[in-house]
């Protein structure tokens, strides 16, 4: 779903180990979240009492180099972060870490999910002679707890105080001055949290592929509502602090957002694919030749539908890996042409037949009718588009960047006008019940906001990305 992606608010990583290498690993693992977020990136180090940060706006590899990297002091407790942004505009001054200074000390944070009483909080705060220089619901998140330290006097009080007040999505990680790390999951499990170990400490993280690229085994994921206490001696501590609901995991996790290679609340995200693309055989039997993915997150379900249905698995695209992020090209001609620089149909594998096209959404449908018609270009006799998401019709108030309700295509078509107006000869999204199925787990139930209107939480007033600007 290339030139109309949905993108989530974040990827947050924290280190805390017996070597001096914080730094490089955390940066290591925020090349590997790189794609929960391309809009800045973003590291803070502990040096004696003092915390240290870089950060800018760009990919991982653009804020830091081999130089910058050098710069940040020598340390074995460090928190990062890659954004994408849902709350607050894509500003310097929005990137994560958010460090606050105070009367006591200084507290660095990295966030991802989106607080829906941050504007209230904001208010509150502001009222107390909190200043504000950003406009994301992070830095009132980072405000917030620096008070309750102000108040409690203790970090750990003052994290549970402030975490009892946040109404939303909030998966956390706070690093203090003194070197105490705490990580916590906001009740209703919306973004998922991790945790690692290896031979010299601990390590957290959005997704369990942060921990492999890191070098650090998965230990085991992080509760909804917990709160995980790493002392400056490394010892580890967990406790409950928030009721725990266990029933807000956002679906699109598995969807589209995570990594194949990651495990969220004990399921595969590539199994949960696979699984998805079964339901769609099912759901959406079809006479067909081949069926093939849109790369990169139709792929596995591509392949479950072709499992399910008897049809090959053939791919019909060649991705080009070393094209940049589209929206950097000046013209809007050129931001479509970009969809052709990235995918290019293999003409002979095409020509003359049925193909079933698996991709992960369809948003304002400009993107897909793009593609079935490179395919038809290509040769291709019939592309029978299978969807493994249901259709969007509600924005998401938890940390989804999903465009506004009135552009989203489902809610200005039909199912057949959509299937007439992107090109395709026939159309079907998986169910959200088939969806489910697919997701199947134990341990989690799940959000499906976006799709059905009906959200774990009350969600209040009207919420927008340039709330605060």
């Amino acid at each position: 779903m290339l030139g109309e992606k949905l993108h989530e608010e974040c990827g947050v990583f924290g280190v805390h180990i017996n070597t001096q290498e914080a730094a490089g690993i955390t940066y290591n693992a925020l090349s590997a979240l790189q794609h929960r977020g391309q809009e800045g990136a973003g590291i803070a180090v502990l040096s004696k009492n003092a915390i240290l940060c870089h950060k800018d706006v760009g990919l991982v590899s653009e804020v830091f180099n081999g130089d910058t990297l050098k710069k940040l002091p020598a340390s074995g407790i460090g928190i990062g972060h890659v954004r994408y942004s849902t709350t607050g505009g894509n500003i310097c001054a929005n990137v994560q870490p958010v460090v606050t200074e105070f009367l006591r000390g200084r507290i660095a944070i990295a966030h991802n999910g989106n607080i829906v009483n941050a504007g209230e909080l904001k208010e509150l705060l502001s009222q107390y002679g909190c200043a504000f220089s950003a406009t994301s619901d992070s830095e009132v998140i980072s405000a917030l707890i620096a008070y309750e330290i102000i108040r409690n006097g203790n970090l750990q009080v003052a994290v549970t105080a402030a975490a009892r007040q946040l109404r939303g999505a909030f998966s956390l990680i706070v690093l203090s001055s003194d070197g105490t790390m705490i990580a916590v999951r906001d009740g209703w499990g919306f973004r998922p949290l991790c945790l690692g170990e290896n031979d010299h400490g601990h390590a957290i993280a959005s997704e369990s592929c942060a921990l492999d690229s890191a070098g650090f085994r998965f230990i085991r994921d992080i509760e909804p509502g917990e709160m995980v206490i790493i002392d400056p001696n490394g010892n580890l501590t967990a406790c409950e602090i928030l009721e725990k609901d266990n029933k807000g995991l956002c679906i699109f996790e598995y969807v589209y957002f995570a990594r194949p290679d990651s495990v969220i609340d004990g399921l595969s995200v590539y199994e949960a694919r696979y699984n998805m693309g079964i339901q769609l055989a099912r759901e959406y039997p079809v006479e067909a030749d081949l069926v093939c993915g849109v790369p990169d997150s139709g792929l596995e379900a591509a392949m479950g539908y072709s499992k399910e249905s008897g049809l090959a698995y053939i791919p019909c695209f060649v991705k080009n890996r070393y094209i940049g992020r589209s929206f950097i090209f000046p013209s809007q001609s050129q931001r479509d042409a970009a969809v052709r620089l990235k995918l290019n149909p293999v003409r002979a594998n095409l020509e003359g037949k049925r193909i079933v096209l698996v991709d992960d959404s369809i948003v304002r449908g400009t993107t897909s009718a793009k593609i079935v018609r490179m395919l038809k270009q290509a040769g291709a006799k019939e592309v029978h588009m299978r969807i493994s998401a249901p259709p969007f019709t509600h924005s998401c108030h938890f940390g989804t960047d999903i465009d506004s309700e009135e552009n989203l295509i489902a809610n200005k078509m039909s199912i057949p006008e959509i299937c007439q107006h992107i090109g395709a000869d026939s159309l079907g999204y998986i169910s959200i019940k088939g969806l489910k199925e697919a997701c199947h787990t134990s341990r989690a139930r799940f959000c499906t906001g976006c799709f059905s209107g009906e959200y774990p939480i009350d969600v209040g007033q009207d919420h927008h990305k340039n709330q605060f600007e």
